[in-house]
């Protein structure tokens, strides 16, 4: 039996653009976590922070299991984000342009180590450990708000 890893996702933007942070938080299929991980973005939109969400999840996985490994393993990334999910999964066609450069990195990352991924949408409430990795980040930028400014 294929092993399978799933990373919840999640990004946030206090503003919308605003403060922004990414989280992500990876798991064994049996829910044992193995790795959570967090991003502040300075100012950025909500949809920029989701999908560096799915970046540094990968990321992470890539440097934990190695591009051999994965092509042997099914990664299942878990979003409440409806809209990135269905752009990520050719459902839906992307308009923001800052978004370009994110899905080509993700398309990329997907052809050349992760053959067996999946994107799914879940709903808000089953995203917690996600979204409290996004707002720690978020919770970072705020801190050091004032030092750039």
């Amino acid at each position: 039996m294929k092993k399978k890893i799933i990373v919840y996702t999640d990004g946030g933007a206090r503003g919308n653009p605003g403060s922004a942070g990414s989280g992500a938080y990876i798991t064994h299929e049996d829910g044992k976590v193995i790795k959570e991980c967090t991003k502040s973005l300075g100012v950025n939109t909500n949809n920029f922070a989701e999908y560096t969400a799915v970046i540094i999840g990968l990321e992470a996985v890539k440097r934990m299991f190695g591009s051999e490994k994965l092509k042997e393993i099914d990664v299942e990334i878990r979003m409440d984000s409806e809209l990135v999910q269905r752009q990520l999964s050719g459902k839906y066609q992307i308009k923001e342009e800052t978004l370009f450069p994110l899905f080509i990195k993700i398309w990329n990352m997907r052809v050349t180590d992760f053959p067996n991924l999946k994107f799914v949408h879940i709903p808000r409430e089953g995203n917690k450990e996600a979204d409290r990795l996004s707002n720690i980040a978020m919770d970072e930028n705020d801190r050091h708000k004032g030092l750039f400014e």
